[in-house]
């Protein structure tokens, strides 16, 4: 197989970039040539037996993330400076052959899940430019969203890494904080901000990701790679537990997303994960915090003392709800951040102690995806429904995955595994499940629940879904096998319904099951009582010449229960 060169993907992203034309995705956009220039190069050295693993990836950075060559404006036109180095993110991404092709919109100063607070123009929702990109990492995600890049990196403080991943049908990665160093990034708040990547595929996401992570000995917050060495690479169990919100947390949605989400959960449940539901509140709790309590005095830190002397531009090149909530950090004093750390420690304890045996939290990513003109209407309080299921986590100092699972509405609709720090390889894991292609099979045999073949679907990957009856015109024979197993043929009359299990299986462990199916066995196409047609245990019709029609006894359980 020939892969294209990387002169043609840099070839392809600009190509793409005229197609879509959506110039409010850059900040900074480098010259084709230039990028040209760079993609020969990476291609000599790979021809040259040199081993890039992001050889020719074509990537996008947030503008407040510092890329040589590049200012860096953090959306703010009177903020801007010329850096000397990359960011260390950046640098190992350029080092692991990804060609960066600007600087990403954002929302300023990263301050919003929004993707509208910017003097460069409200970043524009992929699917459809009337809604909301959300934010803050509103290009980066768009950029990627809309075929222009294949990576892209943000950040993530609230929420900013997930939900415009949620908005867009991307892959969102955040993980644990301080393990991709935040050296040459501008803080929203330092002790919550998390380098973040997007890819339309898990796989490429997460090897970027794990290439940027580890300590850089620069940033005072990284953790080291001792940290993450006594943590270890927590890996699912063999049957995952995952906890859910109930249904009172659900309320407060967007018509169809409670139902969306339900579907989702059914799906991870079918895919073998236990589910258990959770009373999350503490961690909505310590999801208003973020915005409402003292801890915003963190932004005002950041950025304050810029907006505080440039106050005259408010409304033109500085953000109104931007500078609203980071001078309203100002005011918060030494008192109120301690009364809020010793409640947010009360809130994690009884968090950890709610979750307690489950391997990860399931939630929606988001509460809702409203226009560029709902959002208009109350731009503060839009902002806050869209931190709903994000602004707790590195509060809590969790990791976080968003998948897409699906549309409502014709809208993407995503959702998002969170777990403890260290634990990012369990909740890619928990995303890769919910991502694999399952296909149900029906079984009424050998194969059932307690019957001495069933472990053959355990082993492939299979759960039980549920039990269900054929239509009416099924025949079922007891054939001479050892084990004992039923032969079930459609046939054209004297047919009656016959009871069976469906089960669930990923399409690899599908494919290694039927590989293996013996004589005279066969799968096929089966209809159930309820008009559904799915795979399902059929065999030879010369199997059942002089065998034993079993059939008025409505199942294989049942029939074996008559013979004792």
């Amino acid at each position: 197989m020939t892969f294209p060169t990387a002169v043609a993907r840099v070839r392809a992203a600009y190509d793409r970039i005229r197609a879509v034309d959506r110039p409010e995705i850059w900040i900074s956009l480098r010259e084709e040539n230039d990028a040209i220039a760079e993609a020969t190069a990476i291609d000599a050295r790979v021809a040259a037996g040199e081993t890039l693993p992001l050889a020719g990836v074509i990537a996008g950075i947030k503008d407040n993330i510092d890329a040589e060559g590049f200012n860096t404006t953090a959306a703010a036109p009177s903020f801007s400076y010329r850096p000397d180095v990359d960011a260390t993110a950046v640098r190992r991404l350029r080092e692991a052959g990804a060609i960066v092709l600007g600087k990403t919109n954002l929302d300023q100063f990263a301050t919003g899940l929004v993707g509208a607070r910017s003097p460069y123009g409200a970043v524009r929702n992929a699917w459809n430019p009337a809604h909301i990109s959300g934010g803050s990492s509103s290009g980066s995600a768009v950029a990627v969203a809309l075929g222009i890049v294949d990576v892209s990196l943000g950040t993530d403080t609230a929420g900013s890494g997930r939900v415009p991943a949620a908005l867009n049908s991307i892959i969102g990665v955040k993980l644990t904080r301080g393990r991709i160093p935040a050296t040459g990034v501008v803080p929203a708040c330092r002790s919550l901000d998390c380098v973040t990547v997007f890819a339309r595929e898990i796989g490429l996401a997460r090897r970027t990701a794990g290439l940027l992570a580890g300590d850089d000995g620069i940033d005072t917050l990284a953790r080291s790679d001792a940290e993450r060495a006594a943590h270890g690479d927590t890996a699912l169990p063999a049957r995952p537990r995952v906890a859910v919100p109930t249904a009172t947390h659900l309320e407060q949605m967007a018509d169809g997303w409670a139902e969306a989400f339900q579907s989702t959960v059914s799906r991870l449940r079918r895919s073998g994960v236990e589910i258990v539901e959770v009373d999350i509140a503490p961690l909505l709790e310590a999801s208003q915090m973020l915005y409402n309590g003292a801890f915003v005095a963190e932004r005002y830190a950041a950025v304050g003392a810029h907006i505080d002397a440039h106050r005259d531009l408010i409304g033109t090149d500085l953000d109104p709800s931007v500078a609203s909530i980071v001078l309203g950090g100002a005011s918060r004093t030494a008192v109120e951040l301690f009364h809020d750390q010793e409640k947010l420690e009360r809130l994690a304890a009884d968090s950890r102690r709610l979750l307690a045996g489950c391997d990860a939290l399931l939630t929606p990513t988001t509460t809702w995806h409203p226009t560029l003109d709902e959002l208009a209407v109350d731009p503060i309080g839009g902002n806050s429904r869209l931190g709903r299921f994000t602004n707790f986590a590195n509060l809590f100092d969790m990791t976080s995955i968003v998948v897409p699972a699906g549309t409502v509405a014709g809208l993407p609709f995503g959702v998002m595994f969170t777990a403890p720090a260290f634990h990012d390889l369990a909740v890619a894991q928990l995303a890769e499940k919910l991502l694999e292609p399952t296909i149900d099979i029906l079984v009424v045999g050998a194969h059932l629940n307690g019957q001495p073949l069933n472990w053959q679907l355990v082993s492939a990957g299979g759960s039980y879904s549920e039990t269900v009856d054929t239509s009416a015109d099924y025949a079922m024979f007891g054939l001479a096998t050892t084990p004992p197993k039923p032969g079930l043929l459609r046939v054209a009359e004297a047919g009656t319904a016959i009871t069976g299990e469906i089960w669930t299986l990923p399409a690899a462990g599908f494919g290694t099951f039927v590989a293996a199916l013996p004589q005279p066995m066969t799968i096929g196409q089966v209809s159930l009582a309820d008009g559904r047609r799915v795979a399902g245990f059929l065999c030879e019709a010369v199997a059942t010449d002089g065998a034993e029609n079993i059939s008025e006894h409505g199942g294989w359980l049942a029939w074996r229960a008559s013979q004792h």
